[in-house]
């Protein structure tokens, strides 16, 4: 069924239509001690179709790693399947990786299966005011690190010893709170460059660092996407979507 949500601990996987909401399936692999790294927000399928990673991205990847199979609605109105159920799939082309961040331009997702990953045995945000990018490169395998401009928010996963030990090393300090994400825009910037956010207004942004996206109040600079990357996407858009029938209007190298 369309709504549920099957966690299969053995093969690490969980399968269920895109509608149902984040939480819920948060919640079944996390009863066999297993998470999938997705925001928490919205469902999953919109959460798919626009490629938004959730904040763990740093420690986890991204978004687009967690998608194994899909079957989803061609432009011509047929179902087909795209990816595989196990990790070790890798015979042909991964449209999977290039459904996620669509935006329903080239299909529309049905049911998935998404990549499960065992639940740390303690996960815990601490906060510090030292620099973030002194954070990313001393502290071992941060799962996230969060920097508003005046503040740095970090996310440890492990042993609840180790955590401790690291913490304590570094002088950070344990949060119930996380900072919450401006959400009229979100940024793409090179990792390197976020250090450029200094001169923006402290707590006026929330930057993901080692990742790249900032969610900030104001829109982001204007990018001039070259023209062999426009025809590139073009020449897929066609593939995919001859008639234009997908979303149209939707220009991904706009957003």
């Amino acid at each position: 069924p369309a709504g549920h949500v099957r966690a299969a601990a053995a093969e690490m996987i969980v399968a269920f239509g895109a509608g149902p909401p984040a939480a819920d399936v948060l919640a079944a692999p996390a009863a066999v001690g297993q998470t999938v790294s997705i925001p928490a927000g919205g469902t999953v399928g919109g959460a798919l179709a626009v490629g938004n990673s959730d904040v763990t991205r740093l420690g986890h990847g991204p978004i687009r790693d967690v998608l194994l199979q899909t079957h989803y609605v061609s432009s011509a109105g047929k179902v087909v399947k795209a990816g595989g159920a196990t990790v070790k799939n890798v015979s042909g082309f991964d449209l999977c990786r290039l459904l996620v961040g669509s935006r329903g331009t080239l299909g529309f997702l049905g049911d998935v299966i998404l990549r499960t990953r065992p639940l740390a045995p303690t996960s815990r945000w601490y906060r510090s005011a030292t620099d973030p990018f002194e954070l990313l490169s001393e502290v071992y395998r941060p799962v996230s690190i969060l920097w508003n401009g005046a503040e740095t928010w970090i996310r440890l996963d492990g042993d609840d010893a180790d955590i401790e030990s690291v913490a304590a090393s570094f002088g950070l300090a344990a949060v119930t709170d996380v900072p919450v994400l401006p959400t009229p825009h979100r940024w793409s910037l090179p990792p390197s460059r976020l250090a450029e956010l200094r001169d923006h207004e402290p707590g006026s942004f929330v930057a993901e660092i080692g990742v790249g996206v900032v969610h900030h109040h104001r829109p982001a600079p204007a990018v001039e996407v070259d023209t062999p990357t426009r025809q590139l996407h073009g020449r897929v858009k066609h593939e995919f979507d001859p008639a234009g029938r997908l979303n149209p209007g939707i220009d991904l190298l706009a957003l």
